[in-house]
């Protein structure tokens, strides 16, 4: 059944599939959903200033945009990483991923994340982090759509670890999905919008390894389905940070600071703070 409703949203033109994802999210918004309770919470905890009326109104378009997210992931994964490069308007700081250096690609939870490895993967190998689903079925899948021609997925393992560390050898990109708690060794407790979070280890430790450059790199979801632009942005997490918490701590910020710009098209339904906050229901 979830596969027959990707596949009806590839076939959909992005105007009405991001209709339909608005449809998703509003429903999402009108019952009392795991994923609105999740919101709410999360959203109460990073903005605290905001009046009950502005965190509301937050919610609300936080949830559409993540209705957006479902829809949109069929059609990312069930077409051809070309037609997927057709949706990008704009590729801003391109210029950035271009040269030899050892790059490491910081992606968060952030708008389209699902199209980001498939464009850059256009051009050149990219090997990516991620974690498996937990149903077998699901994961295998979603894990023959993500590993594809130039696309290589790497499990969050020691395993996955190698292979990342193979591809920075041999020069090739690497990209991390950093915000997801990581589990009790892999991760850090850092401060990520005031709250003590645990936080992955792993891109700041091969970053410093590998005297890597790190490029926060997202996909900023355009109204009334125009695309998406491609966005690259050097961040620096090593300088001035003489241990892993400091450096993991400048990552956190450099989240943050992104979020802070749109937060409407974060993933505010994760249990991002379940390492410090007890989540209701």
């Amino acid at each position: 059944m979830i596969k027959l409703f990707l596949f009806f949203c590839s076939v959909l033109p992005l105007r009405l599939n991001h209709l339909l994802g608005s449809l998703i999210g509003r429903l999402i918004y009108m019952f009392n959903s795991d994923a609105k309770r999740v919101t709410i919470q999360n959203i109460k905890l990073c903005f605290p200033e905001l009046s009950q009326q502005a965190r509301d109104a937050l919610v609300k378009k936080s949830l559409i945009e993540t209705g957006k997210g479902i829809s949109e992931s069929g059609l990312v994964w069930n077409k051809s990483f070309n037609e997927n490069a057709k949706y990008i308007r704009h590729f801003v700081g391109k210029e950035y991923l271009d040269g030899n250096e050892k790059t490491i690609l910081l992606t968060p939870h952030m708008g389209c994340w699902e199209i980001t490895g498939r464009i850059i993967a256009c051009d050149r190998p990219l090997t990516f982090l991620y974690k498996p689903l937990s149903k077998s079925g699901q994961d295998a899948y979603l894990f023959k759509r993500r590993n594809q021609g130039n696309l290589i997925m790497a499990s969050a393992d020691k395993s996955g670890v190698l292979k990342l560390q193979r591809a920075m050898a041999k020069g090739q990109l690497i990209g991390i999905l950093p915000d997801q708690d990581p589990g009790e060794e892999g991760g850090i407790m850092a401060p990520f919008f005031n709250q003590s979070v645990n936080t992955m280890t792993l891109l700041a430790k091969l970053a410093k390894k590998n005297n890597a450059k790190v490029v926060m790199l997202w996909a900023k979801r355009l109204s009334k389905g125009q695309g998406f632009d491609l966005i690259a942005e050097p961040i620096d997490i090593l300088s001035d940070a003489p241990d892993i918490l400091a450096q993991v701590s400048n990552m956190n910020s450099a989240i943050e600071a992104l979020v802070r710009q749109c937060p409407e098209q974060y993933l505010w339904s994760y249990r991002r703070f379940r390492s410090s906050h007890r989540y209701d229901g």
